[in-house]
């Protein structure tokens, strides 16, 4: 089906093991959060992911998505997904290499935290390889706390987010996080509300560097702090209780993802026209969300 020649399959194939092997090491890492929540903050049993294979429509491929609804996570998905296709004529325009050929190849990672605690932050991360005649990553990760306390840059969540994600970048170029930190603050911002989705963290596409080895290993580094980081921080603050106010509070902030997950990210976008799996595209919502 595909022109494009056998080592960008390759490529695409080991993008393909690595994060489908981050995706199960994520989800176990959860579980264990949810084992650690008890009491009465979080009553019940705790979660446990549900994985759904799905197969795509058009061209090649799927993925599995993962679904959790949990006592302490209230909605979370991590999925991944692969594809041997051929771009519409309206997004090959849009792609690099796609205007003499159409085919390409991708494989990726996408995951969303909706967490019960108001205290706890949402977090969102992805990261993805996509092949046309040209080859590239792309993705980030990305903090959003629900309380406006927290939604400071002397916040230690901020901080510690931060820290992690310039650990990342540090060792292939000290100069990719600066520039990657001021594309995620462009990238999560909602221009009809005049701020930030939260106090992002860091946003990169069709990075390509000329050196597969290297910008490969980069986007396993951007996955292994996200997994490193992440539970800290929800073991920081999921034994604080919280009030009422602070809920109503969460649920508003919530409102904030539905509108920039369907207003203006190109993730979503890209997996509703390139024939994806609805469930886990959507599954980025969050379960309850409010409007003042």
């Amino acid at each position: 089906m595909s022109s494009l020649p056998p080592e960008i399959l390759a490529r695409r194939d080991r993008s393909k093991v690595w994060f489908e092997t981050l995706q199960q090491r994520i989800i176990a890492a959860l579980e264990r959060l949810e084992d650690e929540a008890s009491g009465d903050l979080y009553p019940g049993a705790p979660g446990r992911f549900e994985l759904r294979p799905w197969t795509r429509e058009t061209g090649v491929g799927g993925g599995i998505g993962g679904h959790l609804r949990g006592r302490l996570i209230e909605k979370a998905g991590i999925h991944t997904s692969a594809a041997l296709a051929k771009f519409s004529p309206e997004m090959a325009a849009t792609m690099p290499g796609a205007d003499k050929d159409p085919s390409y190849v991708s494989a990726s990672i996408s995951l969303i935290i909706h967490p019960v605690s108001p205290r706890v932050p949402t977090v969102h991360m992805n990261t993805r390889f996509l092949s046309t005649a040209e080859s590239w990553f792309g993705g980030g990760a990305d903090l959003t706390p629900m309380l406006a306390v927290q939604r400071t840059q002397e916040a230690p969540e901020t901080v510690l987010f931060h820290a992690a994600m310039k650990a990342a970048c540090d060792p292939f170029d000290p100069e990719w996080y600066a520039k990657y930190k001021a594309w995620c603050d462009e990238y999560f911002y909602l221009p009809h509300r005049q701020e930030m989705r939260g106090i992002g963290g860091i946003f990169y596409d069709r990075h390509n560097s000329g050196d597969f080895d290297k910008d490969f290993a980069f986007t396993q580094a951007v996955g292994e702090a996200f997994l490193d980081v992440y539970p800290k921080i929800v073991r920081a603050h999921m034994g604080e209780p919280w009030t009422q106010a602070e809920r109503a509070e969460q649920l508003v902030r919530r409102g904030r993802y539905v509108e920039f997950n369907l207003l203006y990210d190109r993730g979503t976008m890209f997996g509703l026209k390139a024939g994806g799996n609805i469930e886990t595209i959507l599954s980025s919502m969050p379960p309850m969300v409010a409007w003042t």
